[in-house]
């Protein structure tokens, strides 16, 4: 397998994932694939190019890196000082430079990355470019990160030095790239063997299978960090289920710190008397009885005294920007562009909907909450699920619009969080499957309800969906814009309606 900057630092993460690039990429699952951050990558890209100045691009061609390579070398030659894409191959190893400083003594490399901080896999990425460029005969005199700048407020025309930030990794790099060439070959032999490299540690001891003769292969944290592996399908196919691993609020670390004591299932860890938080131990509870589900009828019942109608279920919808596209905005900040509204007026659970949704191609900050003290009186109860989110919110545009603000901030600080038995184990249905989340809660509450159905809408199931339309909608003819803010109302309607049935049911539970 030849080797390119992507393949070299996913082999650095995971090598098997070359071996299944090689050997049996269909089983590659493509929803790893985020495509609004690989837009946003794109997007970053573009415009670090200009940081620099005037720049010389070279022509992506997939079928013809030699020549991508040649025209490079040809622009070094002619002395171009800024080449984007600078493309370098030697012995079956490959790859293109975001950003080349070519000078007379030198070059400098910079590596564009629309994160807003320095990972470890960026040195990686980096330390073999350099690698591969001294191999190619060039003096790199420095290899630095620029990276988008979270603090930077736009205010006027965007200004790239203010966007990006680029912090010097020369010291580092250095001492990363006497173990490229090691791993390389390394990276090569595990793609090219035809034998599946094995599985080894506590894991494969836990499930009795013989361990593999290339244990750096082993499943891990590795598998989801730093990004998502399209193969753990494959190479998790023998893991049992339930498993510590579908534990909640227990991320891959602390699982595998689990299995390392051997506790695999959640029998074991009902059987080491291990203590656990109150979700997990819910979790445990229901396995072991099959009884679901489970209630804190006391806690809910407090709970819900605080949540007496008349009350405003509230939910926002936002897109986040890696490039501020309007005055007052930084990088990534959420922008509300729509929210969904259901009035409960009486405790026999009569309610009203409202929505607002705005225009595209605008900065629909105004309109959002000017709609939305329209909407909610100042002394309501305004209720949320996971409300730290639409606080967040409420209190940027208090911020933003200082007329506002009072009532804006009415409504945040009347607020009362949905989430809180769910999050606290006092409701706890099996098929939440360890997670409170309202995609999660809704289907376990209610789970042959159509109308509650989130696959069921018809184009925005999600709220990476959701954002990405809203961003999407300047770009669509008449027709096409129509549907889809039809489908955007639709799903955030869903949102609220859910809290209102969510609501109801805990009013069942402690009647």
């Amino acid at each position: 397998m030849n080797l390119s900057k992507s393949r070299y630092t996913r082999g650095v993460q995971c090598p098997k994932m070359l071996w299944m690039e090689a050997h049996l990429p269909e089983q590659f699952d493509d929803t790893v694939l985020n495509q609004a951050v690989l837009a946003t990558g794109n997007e970053v890209g573009d415009l670090a190019m200009g940081y620099y100045g005037s720049f010389t691009e070279i022509p992506f061609d997939a079928h013809d890196f030699a020549g991508m390579a040649r025209l490079t070398r040809e622009l070094m030659e002619a002395g171009e000082p800024v080449i984007c894409e600078a493309t370098f191959e030697r012995d079956g190893n490959l790859c293109m430079v975001d950003i080349l400083l070519n000078e007379p003594d030198g070059v400098r490399l910079v590596e564009v990355k629309s994160s807003t901080h320095l990972h470890d896999i960026y040195l990686h990425d980096m330390a073999y470019q350099c690698w591969l460029l001294d191999r190619c005969g060039y003096a790199v005199k420095s290899a630095s990160l620029m990276h988008v700048n979270s603090s930077y407020v736009r205010e006027g025309e965007l200004d790239l030095h203010g966007l990006f930030t680029v912090e010097d990794c020369t010291e580092v790099v250095r001492g990363m790239m006497g173990q490229v060439g090691e791993r390389v070959a390394y990276l090569k032999a595990v793609a090219d063997d035809p034998a599946e490299p094995g599985e080894s540690g506590a894991l494969s001891q836990a499930l009795g299978m013989e361990p593999g003769a290339r244990g750096r292969c082993s499943i891990g944290p590795h598998c989801r960090s730093p990004y998502p592996c399209g193969y753990q399908r494959w190479c998790w196919r023998y893991v049992p289920h339930p498993s510590v691993f579908d534990l909640g609020g227990y991320g891959l670390v602390k699982a595998f710190k689990l299995v390392d004591q051997g506790l695999l299932t959640f029998d074991d860890v009902a059987d080491s008397g291990l203590r656990l938080k109150a979700i997990p131990q819910r979790q445990i509870e229901a396995h072991r009885t099959g009884e679901s589900p489970l209630v804190d009828v006391a806690f809910v019942r407090r709970f819900l005294a605080e949540l007496t109608p008349p009350l405003y279920f509230l939910d926002f919808e936002t897109y986040q920007p890696a490039v501020p596209p309007f005055d007052g905005v930084r990088p990534y900040q959420q922008i509300p562009t729509q929210f969904s509204l259901h009035v409960v007026s009486d405790a026999e659970g009569a309610f009203e909907h409202r929505e607002f949704l705005a225009r595209e191609g605008t900065d629909p900050r105004r309109a959002v909450a000017e709609a939305l003290v329209r909407a909610i009186p100042r002394d309501a109860r305004t209720v949320a699920y996971n409300m730290s989110f639409e606080r967040m919110v409420l209190k940027d545009l208090a911020v933003q619009f200082p007329d506002l603000a009072a009532h804006l901030l009415a409504i945040r600080e009347n607020m009362r969080d949905l989430m809180v038995p769910f999050r606290n184990g006092a409701y706890y249905a099996a098929a939440q499957g360890g997670s409170f989340s309202i995609k999660s809660v809704l289907p376990a509450l209610f789970p042959d309800d159509p109308e509650l159905d989130y696959h069921a809408l018809d184009g925005v199931h999600n709220g990476a969906q959701a954002s990405a339309a809203f961003t999407d909608l300047a770009h669509m003819v008449p027709e096409e814009a129509a549907r889809t803010r039809e489908a955007l109302l639709r799903y955030c309607e869903l949102d609220t309606l859910a809290m209102v049935r969510i609501w109801q049911k805990l009013q069942e539970v402690v009647a």
